[in-house]
């Protein structure tokens, strides 16, 4: 586990040398805080099978990941404002309930987040037991369980379950 935190430290702190682009003593003393609070809150969320961590698979289907959310954002953000502009698009908000294969608490905070993220949904409840997601929809266009969960998550589970599980 010292391991782990060690390079999500580094990973940190490197990232925020990165983003700040400022190598001034103040600048350095706030990442090495940054990396030192990142590393221990968030250690315990990362792959804690040692044998999965050096699985380049893994790694290059988080890559292939990134753009498929980022295209979904793209597409939500755009039916988002074009609801803002055109108030006569009917608006059909609810909570439905989406079904997930995905086990570990990784793979599912990611997928919660990932929803999240998107404008027009939130996660708003996670049973890990049964394999459920509630998820506040802004167009609801099924209660359906299996038909919202094609819906809203399988895009995104089949990838997630090639990464974390």
């Amino acid at each position: 586990m010292i391991r782990i935190r060690v390079t999500l430290f580094l990973l940190a702190f490197a990232a925020w040398v990165l983003l700040t682009w400022s190598v001034h003593l103040q600048n350095i003393c706030v990442g090495l805080i940054v990396a030192v609070f990142v590393s221990f809150m968030t250690a315990d969320l990362f792959v804690p099978r040692q044998q999965n961590r050096f699985q380049i698979f893994r790694y290059l289907w988080f890559l292939y990941y990134i753009p498929i959310f980022l295209w979904e954002c793209l597409k939500a953000n755009f039916d988002g404002a074009y609801r803002v502009i055109h108030p006569d698009v009917p608006l059909n908000p609810g909570i439905v309930k989406v079904k997930t294969a995905l086990r570990s608490d990784t793979a599912i905070t990611f997928l919660a987040n990932t929803l999240s993220l998107k404008p027009g949904t939130m996660t708003v409840d996670v049973d890990k037991e049964k394999g459920c997601l509630y998820v506040h929809w802004v167009d609801v266009k099924t209660q359906d369980v299996d038909a919202a969960t094609e819906i809203i998550v399988s895009k995104f589970e089949k990838i997630l379950m090639r990464i974390f599980e």
